[in-house]
Parts: C-alpha cells; sequence; structure tokens
C-alpha cells in the first residue's frame, strides 16, 4: 500500500482520468466495481468529479462532449516538475503537443501530448493537488503500460523525454520493457504488440480477488475475460459500460 503525500518525481504515473458520455452510469459502475465514492467539484470545474478510496482521491471522470465519440479511455498523467519544459522535449523528441500547459486554478499545471506512435498522455504538474492520494492498494492503480506495434520509436521518445532507462523482460515470450526512473524505481512498461491496432495506454487497477472483480464488473454492467495468472500476479481484462479496456491484478507476492 503506497499513501502519497508529495508530487512524484518526474516520469511517475501520478493520475488518471476518463471522460465517458454518462457520468452517473459511470460511478454506478466503478462505485460496484472498486468501491469508490464520488465528489462533485461544480459548475466551475464542468462537473469533473474525484474518485474516492476512504476518503482519499485516487482518479478522476468527467463527461464527454462529443458522444458520437468512437472511443473513450483512462487517461494516463504523468508527474512533471516543469509542464512547459517537458513539453519542449515532447516535440524535441517526435511527439505532438495536444493541449499547451496551463493552470487548473490552484490545483497544479496541465499539459496534453501524444507520442510519435500516437498514444496520447498527460502531464501534471501539482501544486495542491498532487494527484493519485492512494496506489498500489486495492481499488487504485498500480501499474500502467503503453500498448503499441511500434515500441522502438516509443522507447526511443520516452527516454528522451523523462530519461528512463530501458529494462527488458527477460524470456523473449513477448517483447516487453520496463521503463525505470533515474532512481532505478520501475514506474510502467512499453509493451510490443504487433497486432496493436492503434498506440494507447493500458491502466491495471490493484484487486483483492481478480477472479471476485471479474464477477462484479459482469454484474455491474461491464464486460470481462476470466482471470490468468502471470509470474506478477492474477489479472483480468475489463471493458467498462463504454467499452473502455482496463485490467484488474492481484499482484503477486514475492
Amino acid at each position: 500500500m503506497t499513501h502519497v503525500t508529495s508530487n512524484a518525481p518526474t516520469g511517475t504515473p501520478n493520475w488518471l482520468d476518463l471522460g465517458i458520455p454518462d457520468l452517473e452510469r459511470a460511478k454506478e459502475f466503478y462505485g460496484a466495481l472498486f468501491g469508490w465514492d464520488f465528489q462533485d467539484f461544480g459548475p466551475e470545474t464542468g462537473h469533473y468529479h474525484g474518485c474516492f478510496l476512504d476518503g482519499r482521491m485516487v482518479a478522476g471522470m468527467m463527461r464527454n462532449p462529443d458522444e458520437s465519440a468512437a472511443a473513450f479511455w483512462w487517461n494516463v498523467f504523468l508527474a512533471t516538475d516543469d509542464a512547459d519544459g517537458t513539453l519542449e522535449r515532447v516535440a524535441d523528441a517526435g511527439g505532438t503537443v495536444l493541449m499547451p500547459a496551463d493552470d487548473v486554478m490552484e490545483l497544479g499545471r496541465m499539459a496534453m501530448a501524444a507520442d510519435p506512435v500516437g498514444a496520447p498522455f498527460g502531464l501534471w504538474q501539482g501544486r495542491s493537488h498532487i494527484g493519485s492520494q492512494t496506489v498500489n492498494e486495492p481499488g487504485s492503480f498500480t501499474w500502467n503500460e503503453l500498448v503499441t506495434a511500434r515500441p522502438k520509436p516509443a522507447r526511443d521518445f520516452y527516454t528522451a523525454v523523462f530519461g528512463y532507462t530501458l529494462e527488458a523482460v527477460p524470456g523473449g515470450e513477448i517483447d516487453y520493457t520496463a521503463l525505470l526512473r533515474p532512481d532505478g524505481r520501475a514506474v510502467g512498461g512499453i509493451h510490443g504488440e504487433p497486432d496493436a491496432v492503434a498506440s494507447s495506454w493500458l491502466t491495471y487497477f490493484e484487486v483483492e480477488d481478480a477472479d471476485a472483480a471479474v464477477g462484479r464488473a459482469r454484474d455491474a454492467g461491464g464486460a470481462a475475460a476470466e482471470a490468468w495468472d502471470s509470474p506478477y500476479g492474477r489479472m483480468a481484462e475489463v471493458r467498462d459500460p463504454f467499452d473502455v479496456v482496463f485490467r484488474v491484478m492481484r499482484t503477486a507476492e514475492h
């Protein structure tokens, strides 16, 4: 379990949010799946909602005004202590600035970008809002990975922008590279998947029991594959009522 009380080091996933057409339906689903409570931050925020686990904010959600959007997703934010400077590195490394850095009230400074393989991600420079206050605990995120058919340019980009070092997963069965911060801590991964139609970040949420989470997801109106075992824990792929894909995982004890 990790309770976060200060801004995470640059390059660390530090926030998630979701844009979907029906907030009430989303709250029903994720409340049933993860036990979250919700707070509407009011009209001045566009009715942005915080998702809370035991009183600590772990994610956000908002209504996506484009109800005709073909896909919705959990958006991953990466920590930075200089959003403007990080955006310069994004552009220099071949990425695209989707939204320039801007202040979000007194909460922090935010920007949106896409990497050279087309995956969008956010940047969050925390002030009064440091990001997710709980991670690696059931009901909060525990891992994020980029899934792409073009892993080489993705690896080059993220190392240039965030100063990661790379660590290939041994064995060779899959093309998977862990992203390590300068302090040696693994904070994400890049999964080379030849069949990936589009590149995107995939979030894993910790759960007490992956099989039970599959049942809750189905009962709440989502879809879920049967759970499977991996060297890192037991996991399952889930789709919420809006076809947003994520995974649930009971991390293996080492």
